[in-house]
């Protein structure tokens, strides 16, 4: 901390271990008759152990795949679940919106009734009619469950 402008070295991530393929030929080839020597044993042993570990290392690796898909696929479905939400939301923000500028022009059609004395009355209580309809639907709306979902994941 000498010197706080000297960059610090950041070692990258070292590579996966992976088991030597197995030999394309094999030269040193046991065969089954009698009389092996002594040797013959740990060669065996240690061509043994490292079959085992590859195929450990294969079977690891398999795992890690599947994991992998099964998490792409859970992000794929909570992506879908999200959108959802979010377009039902948007439907019911747009709905709402256009509620509310209906009830601005039922208003101004309203104050244009009342100005024009001409126009019979069976009109305007026909519209009450309709705007108390109206009412009742956003009551209804506005009682609908929450828009937001807890304890998902």
């Amino acid at each position: 901390m000498r010197n706080p402008e000297k960059t610090v070295p950041i070692p990258e991530k070292l590579n996966e271990w992976a088991p030597r393929p197995p030999p394309e030929f094999v030269r040193d080839v046991m065969g089954s008759s009698a009389g092996a020597g002594s040797g013959e044993f740990h060669v065996y042993r240690h061509l043994r152990r490292r079959e085992y570990q590859r195929q450990d290392f294969m079977d690891a690796m398999a795992e890690k795949q599947r994991l992998d898909e099964e998490f792409q696929k859970k992000l794929e479905r909570n992506k879908m679940v999200a959108e959802e939400q979010t377009a039902k939301r948007r439907r019911k923000r747009q709905k709402l919106k256009e509620k509310k500028l209906q009830a601005k022009k039922n208003k101004l059609e309203q104050k244009k009734q009342e100005k024009e004395p001409g126009q019979s009355q069976e009109q305007g209580s026909s519209e009450d009619d309709e705007e108390d309809s109206k009412e009742e639907e956003e009551k209804e709306d506005d009682a609908e469950e929450p828009s937001f979902v807890m304890g998902r994941g």
